[in-house]
């Protein structure tokens, strides 16, 4: 524990990010107040001291090596053999020892990221045996490495495949680490690559499996004779950003089966439904009530992808599902009363993890809980963590928006509900909020049920708190409206709000396009403007997100679907 200048007192600890032991111990620094017996206790804020100049957060991994001298980012594994290194012409030459990644030479520099990527320029010489990998010790690793002849893939130290190597002993070799899952990619002149393994599983690569605190670092590899040259090694986080982003996928559910629907455009116009038009995701596989409504999908800034979803099918009676035509009584409980949600959470959007959440087993004081319906989730930078916000009531009472903080594997609720926003007469019902950061204001567009259901909007400083009521109507519709989704023209300062008309007899997508939040252009509904389907109808409850080419191309040919065929013709 230390004092400031200031009179602060903080303390110092070290600590693992949860679901990340992989990263090593990272080093915090947290406020703490001291109580009348002498006894301190962690406080949630205070005044650090301000630096006379901006001091850049941590080491640039990246190197040229240009030399004389090896980076701060290096360690040797177990020596100090600064002799076996030689730099000429941008070339770090790093002199072999031993035959694999367990007694090889290999030189180390600690990942910062959940999700990064990392890249090295390798020449191998004769004998040589050179590679790019994951290395917590001599009995955790993974990664490529290569003699010339072939590539040899270790998905741990005991676990090694092989393939030819048809580019030689001149290669590039990169490693993608999403949230402890790497893919292995090598090309022959870094533009084009071949994927040689993916979605490999280094999570248990850690102290609680092998000992010893370490970190599973990245590694330059060199064994077998001579040496190995390196050049042009990279390492960056890989989240994408909206420069790198080219596509949108819509998530949807559809009435007639209560599943998971998908669709991605290239354009933000046109979107073609996967699978065909069919669920991509089964509600009777995921959900209690065998049926799901109301999805709604966010990129982290860890860059995973966090599905949410109302547990409920509404004509579960019709299906056989159950008896009755809700789970309890109507009239006490009201219409839908289910108590569940799903929660999903994907790198890839195609492998899933699920939970299944019920608010009447959270506490006694959730027993009665009408409805939990319609969840979203966005990040409080503030607080570091993800934010759930969803409809909710108690018994037959009026619904109001409540929002809890979850756990970064997004199977575990952090915080017990709290009220986000109730309408200002509070026998209205406020529903389906929908929250994005524009600059400094949060824009949280919900459905009133003021007279008739339709969209309004209120802003805020915070993410969680203090909504400022608006009493005019956003949507266009001469009938009812739910389920409000904003978002953005990729490299524009334009945003789509997109809401489902349910209130007309075919049920269907409306738009309105907004620069300043104040004047919406409409657009009209899907296959009446603008805005385009090609091979679905009637969709419910949608949401869109950006997607990089890689991860669109990647999705739809899971689907059996060719991406390329989806981009306009020129």
């Amino acid at each position: 524990m230390i004092d400031d200048v200031n009179g602060n007192w903080w303390i110092v600890y070290h600590a693992y990010a949860n679901g990340y032991h992989t990263l090593g111990r990272s080093t915090l620094i947290e406020p703490i107040e001291w109580t009348e017996d002498g006894w301190y206790r962690t406080v949630s804020a205070a005044t650090p001291v301000t630096p006379e100049q901006e001091i850049k957060h941590g080491l640039e991994l990246s190197d040229d090596f240009k030399g004389p001298q090896l980076g701060l980012q290096w360690t040797f594994w177990k020596e100090y053999a600064p002799k076996s290194l030689t730099f000429k012409e941008d070339i770090l030459w790093m002199k072999a020892k031993g035959r694999t990644p367990a007694d090889g030479r290999v030189l180390l520099t600690t990942a910062e990221d959940k999700n990064y990527e990392t890249q090295v320029e390798i020449r191998t010489g004769n004998g040589n045996v050179a590679g790019l990998i994951l290395y917590y010790n001599e009995k955790a690793y993974a990664g490529v490495v290569s003699d010339g002849k072939r590539f040899y893939i270790y998905r741990n130290a005991e676990h090694k495949t092989e393939l030819p190597n048809r580019i030689g002993k001149h290669f590039f070799a990169r490693l993608h680490n999403c949230g402890n899952r790497l893919s292995v990619e090598v090309s022959k002149d870094g533009e084009e690559w071949t994927v040689l393994a993916g979605d490999m599983d280094v999570s248990s690569l850690h102290h609680n499996n092998y000992g010893s605190f370490y970190a599973l670092r990245v590694g330059l590899f060199s064994a077998g004779k001579g040496s190995a040259g390196f050049s042009r090694f990279r390492y960056r986080n890989a989240v994408p950003r909206e420069k790198d982003m080219s596509a949108y996928l819509m998530v949807f559910h559809k009435d007639e089966d209560h599943g998971l629907h998908m669709a991605i455009s290239p354009d933000g116009y046109t979107f073609t439904a996967l699978n065909e038009g069919k669920p991509v995701i089964a509600g009777d596989t995921i959900a209690e009530q065998k049926g799901i409504r109301d999805p709604h999908i966010f990129r982290g800034p860890d860059g995973a992808f966090y599905l949410s979803m109302t547990d409920l099918h509404i004509y579960a009676q019709r299906d056989g599902y159950r008896d009755t035509e809700w789970e309890r009584d109507g009239k006490e409980y009201g219409w839908g009363n289910n108590r569940g949600l799903v929660l999903m959470k994907s790198w890839d959007l195609i492998h899933w993890k699920r939970t299944n959440l019920r608010f009447d087993k959270l506490s006694a004081a959730y027993s009665e809980v009408g409805c939990a319906w319609a969840p979203e989730v966005t990040y409080d930078d503030k607080k570091g963590k993800l934010m759930m916000y969803f409809t909710m009531r108690f018994k037959n009472e009026a619904n109001k928006l409540y929002y809890v903080y979850v756990n970064d594997d997004f199977d575990k609720l952090e915080t017990l509900p709290q009220l986000l926003f109730q309408y200002p007469d509070e026998k209205i019902s406020a529903i389906d909020a929908d929250i994005t950061r524009i600059g400094d204001k949060y824009h949280m567009f919900y459905v009133s049920h003021d007279g008739g259901a339709g969209i309004k909007q209120a802003v805020s400083d915070r993410v969680n708190s203090d909504y400022e009521y608006n009493a005019r109507w956003y949507d266009p519709e001469p009938t009812a409206c739910e389920a409000p989704n904003l978002w953005k023209r990729i490299g524009e300062d334009r945003w789509v709000l997109m809401y489902d008309v349910y209130g007309q007899k075919v049920h269907n997508f409306g738009f309105s396009e907004t620069s300043d939040f104040v004047h919406f252009t409409p657009l009209g509904q899907f296959n009446q403007g603008v805005m385009r389907t090609t091979n679905f109808t009637s969709p419910k409850h949608g949401a869109i997100i950006h997607l990089t080419r890689q991860e669109a191309e990647r999705l739809a040919e899971h689907w059996g679907m060719s991406y390329d065929a989806l981009l306009p013709s020129e």
